[in-house]
């Protein structure tokens, strides 16, 4: 499909042909890093792994969506980033590192993949997936499972020395509560869209 045929994002077609789309862009990356951030603080500790339940995953996908590929990917970058320089924008934890060492305990693995899931979600989006709510339930979960490999990977590598013992602890007791907020998830893109109006009115793939 050439370039100027795919749909596009909410950013996208919500953006006004004028010299304030840059700082939109801007202010729109600013607030999605500031979301992520913001859902890092909503957690829940769980008693048989060093991993907890956060609302961040969530959050990661639907700005990827919204914003796209690039900016989506750029977001979580910047998100790290902020982490790394020591501001208080991980999960609040009594046993995971603080600060830069985050990225390098047993959740290192879930974040570094945050921009590479990001992005996949936005290019999704660009391409219409996020149109309808069985592709945008889809998107995200293809999204989430990248979060998953990322974390599961991670946990293997530097932890557990075991596949089955790192699934057993990093995704096996989050698939179902995470399938559930992809399920809600999932219904917000299409619903936006449907509120913008003709403009958004381009055909994504078939659900």
């Amino acid at each position: 499909m050439p370039a100027n045929a795919l749909p596009g994002t909410l950013l996208s077609q919500t953006l006004p042909q004028s010299s304030l789309a840059t700082p939109i862009r801007v202010g729109s990356v600013a607030l999605a890093v500031a979301l992520t951030a913001v859902a890092a603080q909503f957690t829940m500790p769980l008693p048989f792994t060093a991993v907890p339940f956060t609302l961040t995953p969530m959050v990661v996908l639907l700005t990827g969506a919204a914003l796209g590929s690039r900016l989506g990917a750029l977001t979580q970058i910047l998100y790290l980033s902020a982490g790394l320089l020591g501001a208080a924008v991980f999960a609040p934890s009594l046993t995971l590192p603080p600060g830069p060492a985050r990225l390098l305990g047993p959740t290192g693995g879930y974040l570094m993949a945050y921009p590479l899931a990001a992005f996949v979600t936005g290019w999704l989006a660009e391409r219409g997936w996020d149109r309808r709510y069985l592709t945008s339930f889809a998107a995200m979960a293809i999204g989430l499972g990248l979060i998953y490999v990322g974390g599961a990977s991670w946990l293997t590598l530097a932890f557990t020395r075991s596949v089955p013992a790192a699934l057993a602890t990093g995704v096996t007791p989050f698939v179902l509560p995470d399938l559930l907020k992809l399920v809600v998830a999932a219904m917000i893109l299409p619903q936006t869209w449907s509120l913008i109006g003709p403009r958004s009115r381009v055909q994504g793939p078939k659900s």
